[in-house]
């Protein structure tokens, strides 16, 4: 067994299209701060792979191939990792229209599985830990870390999607996903279990209640806050995973995780982008309930949306240990000095020790 400690790495929200736009290359930019240092003085920092939480395009309209060749562009920034590090799940801005085959472009050119390797340059065969499922929802195993990755897609049941409603906000899983997240969980209770998504649950972290992506203008009516108002594309639960299986403000996670509290040790998402001391309903960027932390670790956009402040989280796992350090990293010096945010540190518990 390995004694060194596992460095975990989870950002999102790269929104590339819509940072270039302002001359900024944000996902380029992360990683070689990841590997070389940043501009203003950020010390570089190791991980050992990295979870990509979704949200690589920042088009309001469906994707396109031209942004897809540059989010390969900026995945060339890496000099001493491999692309094969870092995994990635679905956004909400990467599906692709109601017309079109599901999250064909984030398959494209994002691509976990390696399927269309000659676009995306992901090699299945280089993964440091091998993936296991589809697109749409598949694991990894990193020691007794195990990992339950879900990605956002369309909901089938709207008549008006992700194109013709912009950015279209509310967070989709199949019911299929949600069996599958179920069945993870039971056949492996002796591990560690992390789960992903795009989206936060339901009043778990800063904003993540019903309307709280939504702001009342001065007569009274719902209009665009940390989301974009669209009242065609269920508001209330912009900021949440709000569909599953069909069913609107599902709740199905959280009611399984009420009945089984410690099940899952970690949740990661991102989509609402504000900075990391701010706090919406009661709630900040990292909050416990049921037995379960969740971590906002959005957003490494600066420029998509009125609140960006460039960040992402890094955890940090000692092998024989319970305990799991989880640290914050600005990417620019506009909201604090670029670097570790230390007053944004937490430690949490596992149910138990690490091991790999």
């Amino acid at each position: 067994m390995s004694k060194e400690p596992f460095n975990l790495w989870v950002f999102g929200d790269c929104h590339i299209g819509t940072d270039l736009r302002f001359g900024r290359e944000s996902l380029f930019d992360v990683l070689s701060m990841s590997e070389r240092g940043g501009d203003k003085g950020g010390p570089p920092f190791d991980w050992d792979i990295a979870i990509d939480i979704g949200d690589m395009s920042g088009g309001q309209e469906v994707p396109v191939d031209h942004e897809g060749h540059e989010v390969v562009r900026q995945f060339g920034a890496l000099r001493d990792h491999s692309r094969a590090s870092i995994y990635n799940i679905c956004g909400n801005h990467d599906r692709s229209g109601l017309d079109e085959n599901p999250a064909w472009w984030w398959r494209k050119w994002v691509d976990p599985t390696g399927e269309n390797t000659p676009h995306s340059g992901v090699d299945s065969s280089k993964r440091p830990y091998p993936v296991n499922g589809t697109w749409e929802r598949y694991g990894i195993q990193v020691g007794n870390l195990h990992f339950l990755l879900m990605s956002d897609i369309n909901e089938p049941s709207q008549r008006i999607g992700r194109g013709d409603l912009g950015g279209n906000p509310g967070g989709v899983v199949s019911g299929e996903t949600f069996s599958w997240w179920k069945e993870q969980i039971e056949a492996n209770r002796e591990d560690i279990i992390l789960s992903a998504h795009h989206y936060m649950l339901k009043d778990t972290t800063v904003a993540s209640g019903e309307w709280e992506g939504m702001l009342k203008d001065s007569e009274g009516y719902w209009t665009s806050g940390y989301h974009g108002y669209k009242a065609l594309g269920s508001p209330k639960g912009a900021s949440y995973l709000y569909w599953v299986d069909g069913q609107p403000d599902a709740q199905a996670f959280e009611k399984y995780l009420s009945d089984n509290p410690g099940d899952v040790d970690l949740w990661f998402g991102g989509h609402t982008h504000t900075n990391p001391d701010d706090t919406c309903g009661g709630k900040s960027h990292v909050e416990t309930r049921w037995g379960t932390t969740f971590i906002n670790v959005a957003a490494v956009s600066r420029h998509h949306g009125t609140e960006n402040i460039s960040m992402s989280r890094v955890l940090t796992f000692l092998p024989d240990s319970d305990k799991v350090v989880i640290r914050c990293y600005m990417h620019m010096d506009d909201y604090l000095p670029q670097g570790w945010y230390h007053a944004a540190e937490r430690t949490v518990t596992l149910k138990k020790a690490f091991e790999w």
